[in-house]
């Protein structure tokens, strides 16, 4: 992973612009890939066809008005913390654990060794209410694939589900899902405020170095369109 956002407001409030830098190599050295000498085994990417259409808006906030090719938004749900993240496409079913800020600013990540969870920044919006709600997991560990490993996979239209501590479960709908180098990430795109209720869900991808590991991050853009 390689951005995070650093929201002033606690869990449910409306996420602020403001965001912070980092770098962390535990998700993103690629360490099994490096042992077995396996390149050809690292994660799938997107492909171009997957990414936000040219109508769509290439700023991402075209969906937050329902203007061009955009589903519309279901109403948002109350805050709710969420314990689970379901993604049947590509067989994620995974608890998820709060994640804080580091000392430095930056967000922390789930234990490297639970390769079957998740995280989601729980100072920031849940998942289903209004604003940008954000899940990030490792893609592998030293032992192999982790949970988001075939993230990169996804394609338009696919479900996310959200199980929440209230009983009620979002739904979600990818609307794009899209490979940044580093030194390219879209702060604005990927953590900025929304007017109705998104999810992003991330892990560490895009080119792979044998002496620095991965280059960047996949991102999936998806928004609330049920709940149960």
């Amino acid at each position: 992973m390689r951005r995070f956002p650093r929201y002033g407001t606690r869990f449910g409030s409306p996420a602020d612009a403001a965001m912070a830098a980092l770098t962390v190599f535990a998700l993103c050295s690629g360490v099994w890939l490096l042992r077995d000498g396996a390149e050809t085994h690292a994660p799938p990417q997107p492909s171009a066809a997957q990414a936000h259409a040219w109508q769509d808006g290439q700023d991402g906030r075209a969906g937050r008005d329902g203007r061009a090719g955009e589903r519309p938004a279901v109403p948002a749900l109350p805050p709710s913390p969420p314990d689970r993240i379901r993604i049947p496409a590509i067989r994620v079913n995974a608890p998820l654990t709060g994640l804080g800020l580091t000392r430095t600013g930056s967000l922390d990540v789930p234990p490297a060794e639970r390769k079957n969870l998740a995280g989601w920044y729980e100072a920031g919006t849940t998942p289903g209410e209004r604003g940008t709600a954000i899940v990030a997991g490792h893609v592998d560990n030293a032992d192999g694939p982790a949970v988001f490993y075939d993230l990169g996979a996804l394609a338009k239209g696919a479900t996310i589900d959200v199980d929440r501590r209230d009983g009620s479960v979002a739904v979600f709908t990818v609307d794009a899902v899209e490979a940044y180098a580093a030194k390219d990430f879209p702060d604005e795109k990927v953590y900025g405020a929304a007017r109705r209720p998104e999810l992003r869900v991330i892990t560490c991808g895009g080119t792979y170095s044998r002496g620095s590991g991965y280059q960047g991050n996949v991102v999936v853009f998806a928004h609330l369109t049920g709940s149960r």
